[in-house]
C-alpha cells in the first residue's frame, strides 16, 4: 500500500474535489473520509462508554480515550474555575478535540491519494480537516457557541455591552468594544486557516517524501508518519484550547470600569473563592 501511495504521483489540490453528485448535492472526497471518521469516532465513544460502565473490558484505545478525556476536562476546569460552567463548556470543546484528531489521523492513511475515481484521476479520499470548508465550519461552531454562552451568562444587554458602549460616556471603552468586535472575526479566520494550513502542509510533505523515495518509501515514510501523528494531536489540542479560551472570554463581564469591578466579584471565571477551591482540587 505504501508503494502504491508513492507511485501514485503527487496530486496537490487546495480545494476538495467532487467525486459524486446526488440530486444536485455535491459529494467531495473530504466528505467521504469525513463520514468514515465520524462513524469510527462515534463507535469508539460508545465502546469507551461501555468499558467505563463495566459492560466490556478496557483495551488500549478505550484507556487512551478515557485518559485523554480526563486531561481535557481538567484543562477546561483550569480555564473556567466555576465547575457549573466548566461542565457546560467541556462537552463541546472536548468533542471538537476528538473530531479534529480523528479526521487528521485518518487523513494520513495510505488510501488517501492512490485510490482514484473518474477519468481525471480524482482521489476518492481526502482528509476532512484538509478541507477549508470543514475547518471554517468548526470555527463557526466555536464562535457561535461562545456568543451563546455569553448570552446565557451576561444576558442580551450585557453581552452587547462588550462591543457597543456609548462613546460620549466612555470613549475609551467604546473604542475597545470595536476592537473586540473585530477580534471576534479575526478569531474565526485564525481558527479556520491555521488548522487548514497545518493539515495541508502535512499532506504535501508526505506526498512529496513518498514520491521522491519511491521504492524505499515504506521505510522512509515511517518517521514522517510518526511526526504527523504527533502534530495531529498537537493541532487538535491547540484548537481545543483556543475554543475553550474564546468561550471563557464571554464569561467575563465587560463595561465601564466601575461596573466591571462590581460584577467581577460575581464572575465565575474570576471569583477568588472559586479560584482557591480549584487550586486545592
Amino acid at each position: 500500500m505504501m508503494q502504491l501511495f508513492a507511485s501514485a504521483g503527487p496530486h496537490i489540490s487546495v480545494k476538495a474535489d467532487e467525486v459524486a453528485n446526488v440530486m444536485g448535492v455535491s459529494i467531495t472526497n473530504s466528505h467521504m473520509l469525513g463520514a468514515l471518521g465520524l462513524i469510527v469516532l462515534v463507535w469508539l465513544m460508545f465502546r469507551t462508554r461501555a468499558a467505563v460502565l463495566g459492560k466490556k473490558k478496557h483495551n488500549f484505545a478505550t484507556r487512551l480515550v478515557h485518559w485523554t478525556f480526563d486531561g481535557l476536562y481538567n484543562t477546561v476546569c483550569q480555564v473556567i474555575p466555576d465547575q457549573t460552567w466548566a461542565r457546560r463548556v467541556a462537552p463541546l470543546c472536548i468533542t471538537i478535540f476528538f473530531f479534529v484528531v480523528a479526521q487528521y489521523w485518518l487523513g494520513l492513511l495510505p488510501i488517501v491519494g492512490p485510490i482514484t475515481v473518474g477519468s481525471h484521476g480524482t482521489p476518492l479520499f481526502r482528509g476532512g480537516v484538509a478541507d477549508l470548508n470543514m475547518t471554517f465550519g468548526l470555527a463557526i461552531v466555536t464562535i457561535v457557541a461562545a456568543q451563546i454562552y455569553a448570552f446565557k451568562y451576561l444576558g442580551f444587554k450585557g453581552n452587547m455591552g462588550r462591543y457597543f458602549v456609548n462613546p460620549l460616556r466612555d470613549p475609551i471603552m467604546a473604542f475597545v468594544g470595536i476592537l473586540e468586535l473585530v477580534a471576534e472575526f479575526s478569531r474565526l479566520l485564525g481558527l479556520s486557516f491555521r488548522l487548514f494550513g497545518n493539515v495541508l502542509a502535512g499532506e504535501v510533505l508526505l506526498i512529496m517524501i513518498a514520491f521522491l523515495t519511491q521504492f524505499i518509501s515504506p521505510a522512509a515514510l515511517q518517521p514522517f508518519y510518526l511526526f504527523e501523528l504527533f502534530i495531529g494531536g498537537i493541532q487538535a489540542y491547540i484548537f481545543f484550547m483556543l475554543s475553550t479560551v474564546f468561550i471563557s472570554l464571554g464569561l467575563v463581564p465587560h463595561g465601564d470600569h466601575a461596573e466591571s469591578h462590581d460584577e467581577s466579584v460575581h464572575s465565575p471565571v474570576h471569583s477568588p473563592k472559586l479560584v482557591q477551591e480549584s487550586e486545592r482540587h
